[in-house]
C-alpha cells in the first residue's frame, strides 16, 4: 500500500493555513491523513507490524514527504485505532468507533449505517445526526473479519485481492456450513476433492462471511444509507453478497482504508479551533516526531 493522490490546489500557498492529522493504527493496517482547512492534502496506508511506535513515525514521514509538508507545520493531531496510546507525537487520542464515524459522515452526509470490516475485527455503527447512536463490533473470532477470507486465499493458493472478482464468476455458490475460519478451511479442502468448481466455493465463502455480518449488523437495525469501509469494501464479492441480505445498494467510499484517519483529522481541526493560539504553540512546540520503539535500545544491545 501507499500514499493516495488528491489534488491539492492552491490549498498550501503563501498565505499560512492550518493543518490537521490524523493517525490510525489498526490491526491490520496504519493509515494517516493530512487535511487543510478545504480538505484532504495527503493520505497514505501501510500493513501494521509488532512495533507501532516506530510504524507511526514512518508512515507519518512518508505522508509528510510526499506532500511536501514538515512535521512543524501539523497543527494538531489526533491517534485512533487500537494502537493509538502508542503515538507519542500525537496530541490526543480518540476511539476508533468516534473517528470512522466522523469520516464517513464527512463523506456521506446522508449516512445512517457503517459497516466497517477490517483485517482483525468488523463493527457496525448507527449514525443519526451526525453521532454515534449505537455500535457493535466482532473482535473475537476471524469468522466475521477479513482475516477469515485471507486464511482461505492462503489455503488455496490465491491472492487476497482477487478472489473477490473470482467469486463472481459462479453460477452455484457451494454451501459452507462452517463459521469457524479453522473448520471452513477444512470444509473448503473437502469441496475441491468432490470436484466443486473453485468460483463456487469462492462464492460460498464469501456468502457465509457476509451471512455472519449482516447478522452482527441488523442487532443495531440497518437503515440507508449503508456505507461499507476497512478493506472489506474493495472486495466486489463481499459487497455483493452484503447488499443481497440488506436488499439495496450500499455506499463506498473511494478509499475505504482511511474514514477513520480521516476523521481523526475532522475532531482535530475542531480541537484547534477550540484551542487558543498561543496553548496551541506550545503543544506544537512540545511535540517532536522521532523513532520510538517499546523497547530500550541499549538494553537490546546487552
Amino acid at each position: 500500500m501507499a500514499g493516495f493522490a488528491w489534488d491539492r490546489g492552491d490549498r498550501i500557498g503563501e498565505e499560512k493555513k492550518l493543518l490537521f492529522a490524523g493517525i490510525d493504527i489498526g490491526s491490520a493496517t496504519t493509515k494517516v491523513v493530512i487535511r487543510g482547512e478545504d480538505g484532504i492534502v495527503a493520505s497514505t496506508a501501510r500493513p501494521t507490524d509488532a512495533e507501532h511506535r516506530r510504524l507511526a513515525h514512518e508512515v507519518m514521514l512518508d505522508t509528510l514527504g510526499g506532500a511536501d509538508l514538515t512535521f512543524e507545520q501539523i497543527d494538531f493531531l489526533v491517534a485512533t485505532g487500537y494502537g493509538r496510546i502508542n503515538v507519542p507525537f500525537a496530541d490526543t487520542q480518540i476511539s476508533e468507533i468516534t473517528c470512522h464515524m466522523r469520516g464517513v459522515s464527512w463523506l456521506f452526509p446522508g449516512v445512517r449505517t457503517v459497516i466497517d470490516i477490517g483485517g482483525q475485527d468488523s463493527k457496525g455503527i448507527k449514525v443519526m445526526d451526525g453521532k454515534v447512536r449505537d455500535f457493535i463490533m466482532n473482535d473475537k473470532c476471524a469468522a466475521g473479519t477479513g482475516r477469515f477470507l485471507e486464511v482461505i486465499a492462503d489455503t488455496l493458493g490465491l491472492k487476497l485481492e482477487d478472489i473477490g472478482e473470482m467469486s463472481l464468476r459462479s453460477r452455484q455458490p457451494a454451501g459452507i456450513s462452517k463459521t469457524c475460519a479453522i473448520f471452513a478451511e477444512q470444509e473448503v479442502l473437502l469441496r475441491l476433492s468432490e470436484g466443486v468448481p473453485m468460483e463456487d466455493i469462492l462464492a460460498g465463502l464469501h456468502k457465509a462471511l457476509a451471512d455472519r455480518i449482516y447478522a452482527m449488523v441488523t442487532k443495531i437495525r440497518i437503515e440507508r444509507d449503508v456505507v461499507i469501509t476497512g478493506g472489506g469494501a474493495k472486495n466486489a464479492g463481499l459487497v455483493k453478497w452484503l447488499e443481497e441480505r440488506i436488499g439495496f445498494p450500499a455506499l463506498r467510499p473511494a478509499e475505504p482504508f482511511i474514514t477513520g484517519a480521516l476523521g481523526a483529522s475532522i475532531i482535530a481541526q475542531e480541537l484547534a479551533a477550540k484551542t487558543g493560539e498561543r496553548e496551541l504553540m506550545q503543544k506544537k512546540k512540545a511535540r517532536t516526531l522521532q523513532a520510538a520503539t517499546f523497547f530500550d535500545e541499549d538494553q537490546r544491545e546487552e
